[in-house]
């Protein structure tokens, strides 16, 4: 195991190693079950492109504020390695499976996180195991660097190629759509905040029984992101009644620290940067199952496809709702066969 001197390092080398499930990226997860307890092994190879010290340092940041994210026990931060408090298995997704009833309680937990997340603008960095790492910004680059992952890889996949002068036009109405939060820079936006990265921890008492994974690629920018990422899961569906309320929670809370929350300029933040990031969701399932091999992704598109129309309801986001409808590719049976057997390159 590539692991086993880092363990025998931290004092975990006679451990038993189990490995857990683990998610699109090249990360891999081990539970280590040892004499004092259980621990998670982070192992993320550096020879892939991973590394593991902004996890480490954005781990410091959260604890610092009293959120459960997982205290790191040991760090080899050159060798890709990090041995993580155990939070257990009570993912908000089999929560919420197992018990229904649960689930209002448990998002209304997840919404009061966020609401005390963006109490406060984040750092210029953040600093854990012994490593400082600057927060970028969300800016208008990476939103429509993003974005253009569903004409990169879906539309291809899907056998629609779109050629240079609809990639333009897709290009402007996306940063046209941004525009009104592509310069906000006033929330920590974790990204992947949504059901499968989520743990419930009952026993601890406000915001930590909501136990955080996967906010690696933290960055500075609307807090809109992630209540939108939470409420239009791409994994699990949501009620419409849900996302109402929860909406209305996060308003709320806000509107009480702060007055003069702009609540129509928050709204429109949410519908665009909900059809940003499932235009992104769209190319990156094509890409796992196009490029990595994992068609399994596919599946998803559907969903991820439903929050999209939605999102391009909103009467600001029309012109990129016209283009969306017109030259991508809807998710039907005939085009998700299509990626599976490998798309049209163009």
């Amino acid at each position: 195991m590539r692991a086993a001197g880092f363990l025998a390092r931290a004092g975990w080398g006679a451990a038993r190693v189990s490995p857990l499930a683990g998610d699109a990226s090249p990360r891999r997860y081990h539970r280590a079950h040892g004499a004092d307890g259980r621990a998670v092994l982070m192992d993320a190879d550096p020879a892939t492109g991973e590394d593991v010290r902004p996890f480490a340092a954005l781990t410091g940041l959260l604890r610092a504020r009293g959120f459960s994210a997982p205290e790191v026990l040991a760090a080899d931060l050159t060798g890709g390695f990090l041995l993580l408090e155990d939070l257990g298995d009570a993912l908000y997704a089999r929560v919420c499976a197992a018990d229904p009833p649960a689930e209002g309680a448990l998002y209304a937990a997840a919404v009061d996180l966020l609401g005390a997340l963006h109490a406060e603008p984040p750092p210029a960095a953040a600093e854990g195991a012994g490593w400082r790492h600057p927060i970028p910004p969300y800016d208008a680059a990476t939103l429509l660097r993003e974005a253009r992952l569903a004409v990169d890889w879906w539309a291809p996949a899907a056998g629609f190629p779109l050629p240079d002068d609809a990639l333009a036009e897709y290009d402007a109405l996306v940063a046209a759509a941004c525009a009104p939060v592509a310069e906000d820079r006033s929330a920590l936006v974790l990204r992947d905040y949504h059901a499968e990265n989520l743990l419930w921890l009952p026993e601890r008492e406000g915001v930590a029984r909501v136990g955080l994974l996967d906010y690696q690629d933290a960055l500075a920018g609307s807090p809109a992101y992630d209540l939108i990422s939470l409420l239009e899961d791409a994994r699990r569906d949501t009620s419409s009644d849900l996302r109402a309320a929860m909406t209305a929670r996060y308003v709320g809370a806000a509107r009480a620290r702060d007055p003069r929350f702009d609540v129509e300029g928050f709204s429109l933040g949410c519908a665009a940067l909900a059809a940003q990031r499932n235009l992104k969701i769209v190319g990156i399932f094509a890409r796992l199952a196009r490029r990595d091999g994992k068609p399994g992704y596919l599946k998803l598109i559907p969903r991820v496809w439903a929050h999209l129309r939605r999102d391009l309801a909103h009467p600001a986001l029309a012109p990129l709702a016209r283009f969306v409808e017109r030259r991508l590719p809807a998710p039907d049976a005939v085009a998700l066969a299509r990626a599976a057997a490998g798309g049209d390159a163009g």
